[in-house]
C-alpha cells in the first residue's frame, strides 16, 4: 500500500518553500529524519485534549542526532519562516504529548539525543541530551554501581529529565523541585548560536554543573515553559543515596480531613523532618493506581457516587486521603524522626500509620515508595483506565500550604468536576511552603458529549479558581494561551519584547506559554 503524503503546510509558508526546506532538511539530517508521510506523523497527532486533533497536526517531523543539527534546522526555519515545535521524548501526556502546539509547525524530535555525557559520583552532578530516559539513567547508575539517587516525576521510566526540568515539573524526593536542582543549560537560539548559561560560557571552566549563576544576569529561568531557545544539554544535581530510606504512608478515612492533614505536615515539611514532597492521594487516584475501574462498579453516566467512593475505599483498604513520605538519614536519624512523626500524629488524633512492612509490597504502597526512593516505574499510567478512552487533562493550581487554602480548592475543584458529569480525580503535593494540587480531568475522547463537558469544564475550572486568586503552574497545549492571561498584562509584554529580541521570525514554538508574536498581542 502506498504512503500518503501529510497536506498540511505551515502558517504564511509557501508549498514551494516548504518544499525546498524539506530538501535542505534531508540534505542535513538524512532522508530517513524527515518524516512527512501521514503514517510517518501518527505519533506526533495523538493528543489527549478535547480539542480536534486538526489543530495540532504537524506539517513533518524531523530528528537531529547532534547539537549542530539542531542548529542546521533553525538555520532552515529561520530562513524559510517554518515554525518548529520542539519535544524531548514526547512522553508529556496528559500536558500535549509529541504533538505540536499549532497546526502546521513541524516538529524537532529530540530523542536520538540521547547520550548521558557526565555523571560526578562524588558531587553528585549529571549532564544529558534531551532525548535521555530517567530509566536509562537509573540503569546507567546501577550498571556504574554510583550511588546517587534521581527525581522524577510519575510515571518516570519513560520521561526525560531535560523535558521535564524545562517545564518546571516535580518529582517526590528531597530533590523534588527538578528546576532547583538544575545547574547549567546549553541552548540553541533562534539564529543558530549556542548559548550556555551559568559558568558555561567560560572556556576551560569545571564549575558548569556545581555553580548555577555565573557573573551577571543569571537567565536559566527564562528559557523554562518558554521559546527562547532549544535546550541541548542540561546539567543537574542527584541526591547521594542514604543509608537508609523509609517510605511511610498515613490513612486518613474522611475527605473533610484534608485541612487537618496540611496542617499537621506542614510543621514537619518546614523543619525537614519530612524532607521529601509530601502527596496527599484521593481515593480515587489510589484507586486506580492500584488497577481499579469505574466500571468494576458502576455503568451509570455522570460523576461517580460518594457511595461508591467508599465502597471502593473499604475493597481496596484505602483512605479518603492517602498521605505519602519517606524519611532518610542513618537508622538512628530516621528512627528519631519517625517517632517526632508518630507523636505529631497522635497529638492530631487521626490517621493511620502503615510502614513498608506492614504494606507488604502492594499498590499503590509499592510504586510510590519507589518514587520517593529514586526506581522509575510506569504504575501511574492506570490512571487513564479508570474510565477509558484515552481523554486527560491536568489542571494543577498552586496555593499557600495551609488546610484551609487546600480545603477550598478541594470542594470547589469536585464541585465544578461533578457538575460536568466527571469525578474528582486529585492528589495535593506539599512542597516547604507551596501546595500543587494536580488533578486529572478523565473523560472518553471517543464520546463527543464527554469531550464536550471535558472542555467546558476544564475552562470553568480556570475561571472559577482565577476569581478566587489560584493559578495553574502548568497546563496542556490547547489552554496556553487561555493560562498566559491569568497572569496580567506587564508580564506579557515582556515576554514579547523578549521574544522580539531573541526570535524576530517567530521560528521557536509560537504560541508556548502564550508566547507568539502573531497572535495580536502588543507591546
Amino acid at each position: 500500500m502506498s504512503q500518503q503524503t501529510n497536506k498540511v503546510l505551515p502558517q504564511g509558508v509557501a508549498e514551494s518553500d516548504f518544499r525546498a526546506a524539506l530538501e535542505q532538511f534531508r540534505a542535513l539530517l538524512g532522508a530517513e529524519n524527515v518524516l512527512v508521510e501521514s503514517e510517518q506523523l501518527v505519533s506526533y497527532t495523538k493528543i489527549m485534549m478535547p480539542g480536534d486533533v486538526a489543530r495540532n497536526t504537524p506539517s513533518a517531523a524531523v530528528t537531529a542526532t547532534s547539537v549542530e543539527q539542531v542548529q542546521g534546522v533553525v538555520r532552515i526555519c529561520n530562513r524559510y519562516r517554518i515554525p518548529v515545535w520542539t519535544v524531548s521524548t514526547g512522553n508529556n501526556f496528559g500536558y500535549g504529548s509529541a504533538a505540536p502546539g499549532q497546526r502546521g509547525q513541524i516538529v524537532l524530535d529530540l530523542k536520538k539525543m540521547n547520550r548521558i555525557l557526565h555523571i560526578d559520583a562524588e558531587l553528585g552532578t549529571a549532564l544529558v541530551e534531551p532525548g535521555v530516559t530517567y530509566q536509562q539513567l537509573y540503569d546507567y547508575l546501577q550498571e556504574h554501581d554510583i550511588p546517587l539517587m534521581l527525581s522524577f516525576p510519575a510515571p518516570s521510566a519513560i520521561a526525560s529529565p531535560l523535558g521535564n526540568t524545562m517545564d518546571r515539573g516535580v518529582g517526590y524526593t528531597p530533590y523534588g523541585e527538578h528546576f532547583l536542582m538544575q545547574c547549567g543549560m546549553e541552548l540553541v537560539l533562534a539564529n543558530g548560536e549556542i548559548y550556555r548559561t551559568g559558568m558555561g560560557g567560560v572556556e576551560g571552566d569545571n564549575a558548569w554543573q556545581v555553580f548555577k549563576w555565573g557573573y551577571g544576569p543569571t537567565l536559566d529561568g527564562m528559557f523554562t515553559q518558554a521559546n527562547y531557545g532549544i535546550c541541548t544539554k542540561l546539567g543537574f544535581w542527584l541526591m547521594p543515596k542514604p543509608p537508609v530510606s523509609m517510605p511511610i504512608e498515613i490513612k486518613f478515612e474522611e475527605d473533610t480531613d484534608i485541612s487537618d492533614i496540611v496542617e499537621f505536615i506542614r510543621p514537619l515539611r518546614l523543619a525537614q523532618v519530612i524532607p521529601n514532597a509530601v502527596v496527599i492521594a484521593g481515593v480515587i487516584w489510589e484507586a486506580a493506581t492500584c488497577n481499579t475501574t469505574r466500571a468494576q462498579y458502576t455503568t451509570e453516566p455522570g460523576a461517580t457516587p460518594d457511595s461508591i467512593l467508599k465502597q471502593i475505599q473499604k475493597d481496596k483498604n484505602l483512605g479518603a486521603w492517602n498521605v505519602y513520605a519517606c524519611l532518610y538519614g542513618t537508622r538512628e536519624q530516621v528512627e528519631v524522626n519517625l517517632n517526632i512523626v508518630r507523636g505529631a500524629l497522635q497529638q492530631l488524633g487521626k490517621g493511620k500509620l502503615v510502614t513498608e512492612e506492614e504494606a507488604g509490597g502492594t499498590q499503590p504502597f509499592d510504586y510510590r515508595a519507589k518514587l520517593m526512593t529514586g526506581v522509575p516505574n510506569l504504575q501511574e499510567f492506570g490512571l487513564y483506565n479508570w474510565r477509558g478512552g484515552g481523554g486527560s487533562m491536568w489542571f494543577a493550581p498552586v496555593s499557600q500550604a495551609r488546610g484551609s487554602e487546600c480545603d477550598k480548592q478541594y470542594g470547589l475543584a469536585k464541585q465544578i468536576l461533578n457538575k460536568h458529569g466527571l469525578d474528582y480525580v486529585g492528589e495535593f503535593i506539599v512542597g516547604w511552603r507551596d501546595m500543587h494540587h494536580v488533578i486529572d480531568v478523565l473523560y472518553d475522547r471517543t464520546d463527543d458529549d464527554e469531550r464536550a463537558r471535558a472542555e467546558a469544564c476544564f475552562n470553568e475550572l480556570l475561571d472559577e479558581f482565577e476569581k478566587r486568586g489560584y493559578a495553574v503552574y502548568r497546563v496542556n497545549t490547547q489552554f496556553q494561551e487561555r493560562v498566559a492571561q491569568s497572569y496580567g498584562t506587564t508580564k506579557r509584554r515582556v515576554e514579547h519584547a523578549l521574544k522580539r529580541a531573541l526570535d524576530p521570525n517567530n521560528i521557536l514554538a509560537p504560541g508556548k506559554s502564550g508566547i507568539d508574536l502573531n497572535n495580536g498581542f502588543e507591546l
